[in-house]
């Protein structure tokens, strides 16, 4: 049986999976090397968003692979504005393992190293977070570090040869890393599973005169987090916040119904009854599969009255569904950088122990915005300090937050020398040689 699933991102190596079923298609597909690239063919005629741009036949004798198939029918995708095709350029579509998938959404888990990263430079790879728990955790790696040679090869060269994803596959493997105070270490680590908390840390802050703001880190829009959402937003109803930071600066993505149930919490108090998302289909499947998403009341949705989204080049997908929804209802400002750019999302369609991930949908906010493939614009531009812990009194992003809280403009920030400029779509492309951003989960395939 082939069965289809409903996400809006790819969030890291492994893929990407749902158990929101919206539709499916009965039969059986075999799985000889040949029938699963017909499989791939079929099934990207019938759902691909920009199908109508694919040739009306191919010969998958010239594919060697479902994989090398799928890449190819990519390039049918609309111009990114560069002249790339942007399907392909960006890697929204892909074929990924189905267990692995239904492992990440449904419990949070991967197997991996445990840290995401980001290019300060070409040769220069920061961690950006690190999960605890994970072996990264335990070997001492931490935000902020560099990456100064792995297996003893410096970052350059391993870029210059196959690249820094495939090494990320070995394991063990030596890291040789650069604290933020200057001290170096070498330590192995072996990769494991690790499990995602997809809300490391919330925080009620009182910013003076009886007012209260909320505040939300979301690593990943995962199952494991729908629980959570109401014991957060409990606190938060009842110290009284009307206003929310949500952080979202390496939140590449995930599951539509986690970011709907956010939407519902965020704006179910205030928009009852309106729509949070319109979500449209190609031409051939839109009458059936077109549905409008409305916000709903919760017992703890919030009175919100603003909302300032934390973000970086790498926030995408849900994160921006999330961001664009809440728009056209309450007072809506991105601080940190503009986002990625990625208002469509992929269905699931599972064969042979595998997912294929096409590009099946584009979302749209209740004013029929949408095409922000260029990322939803900063307000007010700040950088991503690694040096400070994400959250802290002191970090730069929520400095700005609390500032355009209380006075409804941006506060002056200066950069440290050497701080990573917040944009933008160049550094993004980096990461490009190893996935999309939304891809950051180092060691994960």
């Amino acid at each position: 049986m082939r069965n289809i699933f409903f996400i809006i991102a790819s969030v890291f190596f492994v893929g990407c999976g749902s158990s929101d079923d919206f539709g499916g298609q009965s039969g059986s597909v075999s799985c000889s090397n040949d029938e699963q690239k017909q499989f791939v063919w079929e099934v990207m005629q019938d759902w691909y968003l920009w199908n109508d741009l694919l040739p009306a036949q191919i010969n998958i004798d010239d594919y060697a692979s479902p994989e090398a198939l799928l890449d190819a029918l990519t390039t049918y995708s609309p111009d990114d504005g560069s002249g790339q095709p942007i399907d392909q350029s960006r890697g929204f579509s892909f074929i990924n393992s189905a267990e692995a998938d239904a492992q990440f959404f449904g419990e949070g888990k991967y197997e991996g190293f445990g840290f995401s990263f980001r290019y300060e430079a070409s040769d220069d790879i920061r961690l950006t977070r690190v999960f605890s728990g994970s072996p990264a955790a335990a070997g001492g790696l931490a935000r902020g570090q560099r990456i100064v040679a792995l297996n003893g090869r410096t970052i350059a060269e391993i870029n210059a040869a196959e690249g820094i994803i495939a090494v990320f596959g070995t394991t063990p493997l030596d890291f040789t890393m650069l604290g933020t105070g200057g001290n170096g270490f070498t330590v192995s680590i072996d990769r494991d599973i690790v499990t995602i908390d997809p809300i490391p840390l919330t925080r009620i802050i009182d910013v003076g005169a009886g007012r209260m703001v909320g505040y939300m880190e979301l690593s990943t829009f995962i199952s494991t987090a729908d629980p959570v959402f109401d014991t957060v937003f409990a606190n938060f109803r009842a110290s009284g916040d009307n206003d929310l930071i949500l952080d979202l600066r390496y939140n590449g993505g995930g599951l539509v119904s986690t970011a709907q149930l956010l939407g519902d919490y965020l704006g179910g108090d205030v928009a009852e009854n309106l729509v949070f998302s319109v979500t449209q289909f190609n031409a051939d499947r839109a009458a059936q599969y077109d549905f409008t998403e409305f916000f709903e009341r919760l017992g703890n949705s919030m009175s919100l009255s603003r909302l300032v989204v934390i973000a970086t080049s790498g926030t995408a997908s849900a994160s921006e569904l999330v961001t664009n929804s809440m728009d056209p209802h309450v007072a809506v400002a991105i601080v940190g950088s503009t986002t990625y750019g990625k208002p469509v999302g992929q269905a699931g369609f599972e064969f042979c122990e595998k997912i294929l991930r096409p590009v099946t949908f584009q979302t749209v906010n209740a004013d029929g915005f949408g095409e922000y493939f260029d990322g939803l614009p900063v307000d007010c531009a700040v950088a991503d300090d690694l040096n400070i812990d994400v959250g802290e009194d002191a970090d730069p992003n929520m400095i700005a937050a609390l500032g355009y809280i209380n006075t409804g403009s941006c506060p002056v920030m200066s950069l440290a020398p050497g701080q990573a400029k917040p944009g933008f779509k160049e550094s993004v492309r980096q990461l490009d040689r190893g996935g999309p951003p939304w891809r950051q989960f180092a060691g994960a395939f």
